[in-house]
């Protein structure tokens, strides 16, 4: 028997030039809908929207099942390249077996460490505080993003953006674009060191 072996970065990035070509949206609007409504009906989904998280065992493999199946049969779409990258459901399977188990976000006594939660743990779910890519103001970036640190209900830091950068666009692919992204990173650790958590995870 062959020894399995995980999918390599350079794995994804071959698959990404030479998988089917398509276009975003044909994916969005007709790919990912008919594949989603047709494993709905195959794994007879039905969800129950006053129920966030499902806690029956045969509905929780079933949305396992059709993830599973979706995932081998659509693949993932690379905006990039505009082609679809598959894997065969022994990379998948393996590429779940072999996942770390715990991931380490954050530093010192302000670490936190992830772990999978199953739908019925009564583990507490980490919280992801922030404004998360909402574009902020340069006059009150370091507030909001302290007002989240500051809160102790809140484990980790998710920032926004800055809507300005001396008073210019921050343009994808331009030096305003670089001058935005270092500012916010300076301002993030400021907002977490004047709320006392400077080891907070970003």
């Amino acid at each position: 028997m062959a020894i399995k072996r995980k999918v390599s970065v350079y794995d994804v990035y071959d698959r990404a030039k030479t998988g089917q070509k398509m276009t975003e949206t044909d994916w969005d609007y007709n790919v990912i809908p008919t594949a989603a409504a047709a494993l709905k009906k195959k794994y007879g989904i039905k969800m129950d929207k006053k129920v966030m998280v499902p806690q029956d065992e045969n509905l929780v493999n079933n949305l396992f099942q059709a993830g599973l199946e979706l995932l081998e049969t659509v693949g993932v779409f690379c905006t990039d390249t505009g082609r679809v990258v598959k894997f065969t459901r022994d990379e998948i399977m393996e590429g779940i077996k072999t996942a770390p188990k715990k991931l380490v976000i954050g530093e010192g006594k302000d670490a936190i460490y992830m772990e999978p939660r199953s739908y019925n743990s009564k583990k507490l779910p980490y919280i992801q505080g922030g404004p998360t890519g909402a574009p902020c103001s340069e006059e009150h970036f370091i507030n909001i993003h302290q007002s989240y640190a500051q809160e102790g209900m809140v484990d980790a830091i998710v920032n926004g953006v800055y809507q300005k950068i001396n008073g210019k666009d921050p343009v994808p692919g331009s030096p305003y674009e670089i001058a935005a992204v270092r500012a916010e990173c300076i301002g993030i650790r400021a907002a977490i060191m004047r709320a006392g958590r400077p080891g907070m995870g970003l």
